[in-house]
Order: structure tokens, then sequence, then C-alpha cells
């Protein structure tokens, strides 16, 4: 398998090597660095675009301000250097920020949904520890290069109650009430609050990418930024979806689905949604200890009311709204089916066993 990102690593290009990136401010203009990396550091730099910016002559000395710095800097120093460059001059349409940014673009450092080439991964239906395990095992190979960025939406094969890395076991789930109602309690490595998930009930899906994908971004930017995607396949089935930071999408009828968010020390992004299709809230509640704490900033008494599921706005079948979403993913950014090959699914059930059904795993409080 071969990394799916078409951005070159700095440290690969030899030097005097010239380099190009670009990037699109949210809801504002496009920003274009040209430049060359001479013994390390940035030489040649040269700034375009189709922003506003006065005086003229702010857009030299930004490029004078990058000229010189080391091709490794954090995007704090480069945004920091085009700031003090500033000076007076009106920026309309980006920011320093922004110049930052494309430079790390062009020394692929910072990549674009467009730099990658995607795969969807059909992984078949699985139980709750293997599922665990696929997430764990799947952003790892993303990370290490041997898989191309991947989106795969889950199939489960039974009940499961899922809980963030840092949530108490005895605090969030009855476990007599989730033994009760055939629900196995699983732990992941992202954190986040707990989910229910029934087969046929819920739509959950991850996206493996590399790191680079959300250079620069805060957790909180990254979240909306990797979910925008099926904001728009959701708008265009006519759900009024939007995300409500930090990690919710929701409708102006109620709460749609959570999503929970890993950065692996390899390099890669794993991120995950589970969003309610037509979820049964009571049995939900009487599994998952929602306390009052949790309600307190909510405005509402009830959690039930919490939740708004797809099939009430939709009126369309799981399997139709899954395929929609594929469907816009794909036009907006290309992708490749795959099946789960074997060497993955045996790294992935080794994994289920030895950290997933260990019952100190699921019980730890970190």
């Amino acid at each position: 398998m071969t990394s799916g990102s078409s951005s070159p690593s700095s440290e690969r290009e030899p030097s005097d090597t010239h380099r190009h990136g670009e990037y699109k401010v949210p809801g504002g203009k496009l920003v274009v660095a040209d430049l060359t990396v001479r013994d390390g550091r940035l030489s040649d730099v040269v700034l375009s675009g189709d922003f506003f910016l006065e005086p003229d002559e702010a857009l030299g000395r930004f490029s004078q301000a990058l000229e010189g710095l080391a091709a490794d800097a954090t995007l704090a120093t480069l945004e920091q250097a085009v700031e003090t460059a500033r000076q007076d001059a009106v920026m309309v349409g980006f920011d320093p920020r922004a110049v930052a940014l494309t430079v790390l673009r062009a020394l692929g450092r910072s990549s674009a949904w467009h730099d990658h080439r995607f795969e969807v991964l059909d992984s078949g239906q699985q139980h709750p520890h293997m599922q665990m395990a696929l997430d764990e095992v799947l952003a790892r190979q993303v990370g290490a290069g041997e898989r191309a960025p991947t989106l795969r939406v889950w199939e489960w094969a039974s009940n499961s109650v899922i809980i963030g890395s840092f949530q108490s076991l005895s605090n969030e789930v009855d476990l007599e009430a989730a033994q009760r109602h055939g629900a196995t309690v699983v732990r992941r490595i992202s954190g986040g609050g707990a989910m229910f998930v029934e087969p046929g009930n819920t739509i959950t899906y991850s996206l493996y990418v590399p790191t680079t994908l959300v250079e620069g971004m805060s957790f909180a930017d990254s979240y909306a930024f990797l979910d925008a995607w099926v904001i728009r396949a959701l708008r265009e089935l006519g759900v009024d979806a939007s995300y409500v930071p930090l990690n919710d999408i929701a409708s102006p009828s109620g709460k749609i689905g959570g999503a929970a968010q890993k950065r692996l020390a390899s390099g890669a992004v794993l991120h995950h949604v589970t969003m309610s299709y037509d979820i049964d809230a009571q049995k939900m509640l009487d599994i998952i200890r929602i306390g009052r704490e949790k309600l307190s900033d909510k405005g509402i008494k009830s959690a039930v009311k919490r939740v708004d599921p797809i099939r009430s706005q939709t009126g369309l079948s799981r399997e139709k709204v899954i395929e929609a979403m594929i469907e816009h993913f794909r036009a907006s950014y290309g992708l490749t089916p795959v099946q789960l090959d074997d060497a993955t699914r045996a790294e992935a059930e080794e994994l289920a066993t030895s950290k997933y059904r260990d019952p100190q795993w699921l019980a730890r409080v970190p």
C-alpha cells in the first residue's frame, strides 16, 4: 500500500527546488506562495493571490519578512513574521495566518483535500471490540504511509456502548442495563462522551487522514473542518444540519450526532462520528447515565429531546442516507473502494483481544 498524499515532504526534495503552494481562506480569498529552499532556509519568496491589500508595497514586506526563515519554522513563527511586517497594512480576504499556511503548503508540510487520493474501506459487519481495534490499526497505517487516507462507514454486528478514553466506566454506564439490552461496553482511544449503538439505528463513520490535512488548526477548528462534507451531504438530503462547537452535529430540532478525535504521534488523525438514524432514546437513557451537570448548559430538562434522528427528517432508509453521504464525498474529493485485507484484519483481531477485551483497559480511569 502507498501513501495517498501527492505533496512530497520537504526533507525528500533537493535544495533550490521550486515550491508552489495555494490556500483558499474559508469564506475569503486565495493566497499563493512561490519560493525555493536554499541551505534549509526560505528564499526567493513571492506571494500573490486575489485578495485585497493596502498599501500595495506591504506585499513586498511580507515576502521579505519570510526570506531567510528556516524551512522547518513553525506556523506561529511564520505568522508572527508576517504580522510584524504588516504594520498598518489593511488585509482583506486573508490574514498573516493564511500567508503562513500557504507557505506550509508550498513546503509540503500542510495539505488540502485534493492533495490526497482517498479510499473508502468496506470492513464488513464487526463486533464492538473489533471496531475499536480497526480504528487504531487503520490510523496507524495511514500515519506510517502504508495506507491512503481512508473513509470507513461502520457496520455493527451487535449492540454497543462506547465510552470515551477519559470517562469513568462506573459513572457513565449502568452495566446491568447494558447487559439487559445486550450491549457490549467498550472504550475507544479518543476522548468525548459515551455513545449507544444499535445496528441499523445509527450511522458511524471514521476518517483516517495525515496530520498535514489539519496542520495549523486547533482541535476545535479541525472538528468542523473534517465534518464539513457530511454537513453538506445532510443538507442535500433536506436536513438543516449545522456544526455546534465543540463536537456536535445538530439541527434546529435537536442533536443529530457527535464527533471524537485522536491525533497519533505517527502523523495521523483518527476522526470518527456517530449519528442517530432512528435511536431508541429510552433504551439509551436506561444504559447511559446522563446527569444534570451534563445537561446544565443545554437549557433543557430531558436528554430525550437532545436526539433528532435522521430518519424523521429525510424519510430515507439508512442505506440510502449512507449511499448519499459516500457519493457526496466521492464527488467532492474522489474515492476508490477497497476491501479489508487479511493482514489488517489479523492485526486488528490480535489488538481486539490483547487490548480492547482487556478488563483493565475498559475499567481504567486515566
